[in-house]
Parts: structure tokens; sequence; C-alpha cells
């Protein structure tokens, strides 16, 4: 009993002190008690990799994805690090002896280990007073460790497997806590360095061997159990690339672009490195281009590196870094291969150095940055590009240039388009190509962007869009080493003619024009400018009488406000629109036009648009069935009466507005009560109104005036 206390009582020392400050990995197992709390005291809930003999703590991620590496994991509960069952009771309610560190390694299950300090008369020092770090290899670290390596070890075990033990023990005791990310430790063994990360996701690495089971506390230091025996390195990523005759290519590469030098200072570096077979598969022009443009080259090489050790056992789901280039790049793993950017390609993973660890790779990495643009076009874009090497044009796009391209994805290419000729094609195509580079941060608002066929685009800026004429710009824009590239919806026809001229040559609005001309206000229409006109077709009057047209007409202050109201100033297509979202919008003639964009149609005040973006070189043109009044004013223009929307277009002044008044066609049977009303019916004299009258308060009251 007395040894049962003193060994609870040692273990509550050591923990209290060193759970004052936790790490990632600490986190993680505490995650593990509590998804394993209804299984009794000090159990954890851990993931093992279906198939393998591979178990982890996991994340969040893990743990609701039910998998590990893509790989299907199984829950096993466990009892947590330092704490044991007991027969007949629930859980773990009992702590593991503490005992100096050889004696701990048969706690931990690291026999082999065990065994091999034995023979190399290690035992002793473990046993003794001191206070050691012991990165013990499993005994499965043994197994699979080369047997050439594994026998000369054992060939001479007072030297080479004293020496190999001593390389995995630091002369202090370090906790989770103290395995900081980057921490560079002096082994027992000639001071040679020990390289630790510490991940986000709970994995701790030595030498990107990963930690098992850590912080097995002995009387004498800690034991961390680890996944595969370590060796010494005494070598730099620069010196590995140099003697390597699977990197010659890159070595070249690298001595040209004098990104080898860097590879051969101190830092913490992770190297995707092409072998010569990766760089054979690159057509030779490509490759040519690339290693005679400096830029390229160096954007090309940096693209391959981190600035941070990313060893293959920490890698549990795809992540994204960023390189050296700047651009970012996914590192996954799909069960025990490492994938880059989703695919598998690596052949050779965590050659450890001084300086971080290498992954050869059998495919070379092209970042956007040391791409032609045209190489930038995604699969969605594949007619784009078969076009504009078919019609030539890439012809035109120097490779010393710089372009923006606008490419529409392959839907846009409709059926009438494919069918015209190469001439035409390309005729279009050059409307996609700009002269000058422009990125997305520096695109405005009726900016003018001319392109390599001469004619001027405008850019149309709304409040989560950006659109180019009619087609707006679909997220991914990328920059090539000549250009830029982004994506479009549909197919950019430049405007050439006015909304007049538009309106003019379509039979389906000559009588909105010949209200227009009344009102005169068609120079509107003609002018230099950005509008946006809502258009009704003849049909919206099969209802008016030639006399009530012609009456319509002679009051031009009325007609103009109704016809202002249908005129926006700017430019408002119905990609820019806000989707489900009603867009206030300021009209011509001052109030308020409702616009939203449902299931790709265009409502105008709730009512559906016809046919949207019809763009003309001073606007744009969207087709209504209706004519459009202000929300909360009269509803449709020949349901009520006639001359009472003429009473709230007409009084905007003090002036006094004179009207006939012919007959009511429908309406509020009420307001036949109304004095006024009776007088007008009865044939009195024109009605004479001022904003602030009885008469205005009584039509307002009446719901007939704003």
């Amino acid at each position: 009993m007395k040894l049962l206390l003193l060994t609870t009582f040692s273990l509550f020392v050591f923990t209290s002190f060193d759970q004052a400050e936790s790490s990632y990995y600490d986190k993680i197992v505490t995650h593990s008690r509590i998804r394993a709390k209804t299984k009794g005291p000090n159990v954890c809930a851990l993931q093992q990799v279906v198939g393998t003999k591979k178990k982890y703590f996991s994340t969040c991620r893990n743990w609701y994805r039910k998998s590990i590496c893509g790989k299907k994991a199984m829950v096993l509960y466990e009892c947590c690090p330092g704490y044991m069952s007991l027969d007949g009771t629930q859980g773990c309610p009992a702590v593991a002896p503490i005992d100096h560190v050889y004696s701990t390694l048969d706690i931990v299950g690291a026999t082999t280990t065990q065994e091999y300090s034995d023979r190399s008369n290690l035992r002793k020092e473990i046993e003794g007073i001191g206070s050691f770090t012991f990165f013990a290899p499993s005994n499965e670290a043994w197994t699979i460790l080369d047997s050439v390596i594994r026998n000369a070890l054992l060939s001479n075990v007072n030297i080479e497997l004293l020496n190999a033990l001593h390389y995995h023990m630091v002369n202090k005791r370090l906790m989770t806590k103290d395995l900081k990310n980057g921490l560079t430790l002096q082994s027992m063994h000639d001071d040679q360095t020990l390289l630790i990360n510490h991940y986000s996701n709970g994995v701790v690495t030595v030498n990107c061997a990963r930690i098992l089971l850590a912080n097995q506390i002995a009387t004498n230091g800690v034991v961390h159990m680890i996944d595969r025996v370590i060796t010494a390195v005494g070598y730099t990523i620069e010196d590995f690339i140099e003697n390597d005759e699977e990197l010659l290519s890159l070595r070249a590469a690298t001595t040209a672009s004098g990104v080898l030098a860097k590879l051969g200072k101190k830092g913490h570096y992770t190297l995707f490195a092409p072998t010569n077979a990766a760089f054979d598969k690159l057509p030779q022009d490509v490759l040519q281009r690339i290693l005679s443009d400096p830029v390229a080259l160096k954007a090309l090489l940096n693209y391959h590196i981190l600035e941070s050790v990313q060893c293959s056992e920490a890698i549990m789901s795809g992540s994204a870094y960023t390189t050296l280039e700047g651009s970012n790049i996914e590192i996954g793993c799909d069960g025990d291969s490492l994938t880059i950017n989703g695919k598998k390609m690596v052949n050779r993973k965590d050659i450890v150095t001084t300086n971080g660890v290498i992954h050869l790779i059998d495919e070379v990495l092209i970042p956007d940055a040391a791409m032609q643009v045209l190489e930038l076009t995604s699969d969605k874009q594949s007619t784009f590009y078969d076009l504009v090497k078919e019609t030539g044009l890439s012809e035109a796009l120097r490779a010393d240039g710089e372009y923006t391209l606008l490419a529409p994805m392959n839907d846009a290419f409709t059926e009438s388009i494919m069918a015209l000729d190469q001439r035409m094609l390309k005729v279009i195509l050059q409307n996609h190509v700009l002269k000058p580079k422009v990125a997305l941060s520096e695109l405005f608002n009726e900016q003018k962007l001319q392109t390599l066929g001469g004619n001027y685009l405008r850019v149309f800026v709304y409040r989560t869009a950006v659109c180019i004429e009619n087609s707006c710009l679909i997220r991914g824009s990328k920059e090539g080493r000549n250009g830029i590239i982004h994506t479009i919806r549909k197919v950019v026809d430049p405007a050439k003619k006015s909304m007049l001229e538009i309106l003019r040559a379509d039979p389906r609005f000559t009588i909105f024009l010949s209200l227009m001309e009344s009102a005169d206000l068609l120079d509107l229409l003609i002018a230099e400018g950005s509008w946006t006109l809502f258009v009704p077709t003849d049909d919206v009057f099969e209802s008016i009488s030639p006399d009530e047209m012609e009456q319509l007409k002679s009051n031009k202050n009325a007609l103009r406000h109704i016809l202002m109201y249908h005129l926006l100033k700017g430019v408002f297509i119905g990609g820019g629109i806000e989707y489900g979202v009603t867009n206030i919008l300021k009209s011509y003639q001052g109030s308020r036009v409702m616009v939203k964009l449902v299931n790709e149609t265009l409502l105008v005040n709730g009512l559906k648009s016809k046919e949207s973006d019809i763009m003309a070189n001073n606007g744009v043109i969207h087709v209504v069935n209706s004519l459009l009044y202000p929300k909360g004013e009269l509803s449709t223009f020949y349901g009520i009466t006639q001359i009472y929307l003429f009473y709230h277009n007409l009084i905007i002044s003090d002036k006094p507005v004179f009207i006939l008044v012919t007959k009511i066609i429908e309406g509020d049977p009420k307001l036949l009560e109304d004095e006024e009303i009776q007088k007008l019916l009865q044939g009195g004299a024109n009605l004479r109104i001022f904003p602030n009258s009885a008469q205005s308060c009584i039509l307002r009251q009446k719901g007939l005036t704003g």
C-alpha cells in the first residue's frame, strides 16, 4: 500500500508541474479522454486505420470523418498514457509504477530497445542517477529497420549500437509541452542534433519519427516511444542534392537559379525534389522555356519548397501550405502515400537533413507564375483554349508580353458561335484578349479596356460582382508569366449601337419610342453615358384607345415623369445584381426601383423581365411586360384611374395643376362619394390642385398619391 501511495504521489507531483502549460499533443489526449468518458476513468479514445497497426489520438476533423488519410478508421478504447486497468473495475483506475528509464521501457512495450540496452551496456546508465529523455523505438520500428543497418549495429554492440541508442537520448527530461515545433536538441551521441516538430494536429516527431506514446515518466527521466529508428544526419538539403544521382536535373536547375545555396543555410525547410525522370516527363519546349527564363525558373523551384518541416507522419488529411514562391500547395495523404495537390507523386519520403526534410517526387510542380497565361486555362475552359490555338491567335501572345485573357466557360460557346468560320471566330476571340495586364484588384467601375482587336470593353463593379460588358467574372483569376486570366460566364460582344438605335431596329418598341419622342427624351437614349432602361413592349399599350394615347402624349410633364421612372443612371446588368436580395436603386425620376435576381430572372418591382442584358454602347436595356410605377403607388397604369396617376406625378411643386377629367375606368366605389370627384364627373370645371391643399390630402387618404 505504501508503494502504491508513493507511486501515485510521485506521478501527481510530476504531472502537476507538467500540466501548467499544455501542448497540442496534450490537448488532443484531453479530447480523447472526453470522447471516452462513458468507458470509465482515464480511458482514451483512439482511431486505428483499418488493415494497419497505426493508431492516433485524433483531431475532431478525422474523428467525425471516421477516416485518416482517406482510409476508414475504427475506434479503440485504451488506457490513457501512464494509467492501467484493474481486474473487475471499469476503466483504468490505476497508475503504472514509476521506475527508472530501463524498467519504463518494458512498461511502454519497447522491449527490443530494452534488450539492446542490455546488450550495449546502456542499462547501467539508464538505471542510474540522471535526468534523461529517451526516444525509444517500438518493437516494430526495429523490425522494419533496414536489415543491413540493423546487422551492422548488432555486430558491434559496444560502439555502434551504443552510439545509435545514445542518439535517441537527450541529457535532460523533456515532456511533450517542452518539445516545441522547430526545436533542435543535442543528443547524447557526440552532441549530434535531433529535430523536433510539434504539429497542430497533436503529432510530435523526432527526425520525422512519430511519437506513439508520450510522457511515460521515470524516476530518472521520461520515455517517449517512437515509430522508427532514427539515424544521425550531418548533411544539409544542399549536400543531399549535390550527391544524389537521382537529382542531377534538379541540381543543375537550382545551381543556375541560385536556389541551391539557400538550401545549404540554417533553417527549417521541406523540399519536394523532382527526380531526373520527373524533368524528363515535361514537354521539351516547356522545359527549355522555363530554364531559359530566370524569373520563371526561380518561381518553379521555390514552388517546391516550404519554409517549415512537414514530415509524412504528421499528415493525416489534406491541408494547404504556402511555398517560398508565394502560392499554396495542398499536401495530403492516401493511405501510406503522400499526395500533392491531390495526386500521388511521392516515391521516397522523410529524408531528414540538418535543415529540413526532403520528399522525392516523380512530377515537376509548375506554379502559375512560371506558366504562360494561356496555359492557365482549366478543363472547363478547354473550348476557349482550343479555339485560340486553332485560329492562330496564340501566336500573338508573346512570351515577353503582358496580356489579360477573358476566358469563358465551355458552355458559353453556343452552337451558333461554333458554326462561325475561323475568321469570325478570331474576331470574337480578339475581344477576349486585353493588351494590358489587369488584375482583379485593378478593375474599377466604368473603366475602359482595349482589346487585341482594337475595341474597348467597359467594366462594371457591383457589391458582389465585377462584370466586363454583360459577362461577369467567376472567382479564380490566375496570374502567369506573361499575363492574367479571368474566368467569365459569357462570350463578350462589345456593344456598337446606342439604346435608341437598338430600340428603333426592333418593332416591339414603337409605342414606347413615340412616347419618349413626345416627352422630348429621345436624346437621353442616344447620348453618351451609362444608363439602364426598363422598356415595355408595344403589347403593354393594347388596352389604350387612340384618344387616351393622344391625351397621354399631350401632357408632357406627366409623361416625362412616367418615362423617367423607367430610366436609371448607371449600368445594372442581371449578373451584377446580388442574387436573392432586393437591390434598391434610384430612378432618373427620383423614386426608388426594386430590382431582384431570382432563378436567373430579373424582377423589377416584382415583375419579371422578359429579356435582360441587351447591351448598348451607352447602357443596358431590360425588356419588361408592364409600365413601371414606384412601389406603393398605382400598381397598374390602366387599372384605377388615369387622372389620379397624373395627380401623383404632377403634384411636385406649389404651382397649380389643371387636369380635365374624362371617366373613371375602375376603382374603389367610395371614391364617388367625394364632393370634388362628384363635381368632376358631373362636368364641372377642371380641378385645380396645390400640393398641400385639401384635395391633395383627400387623394393621399384614398391611396391615390405617394
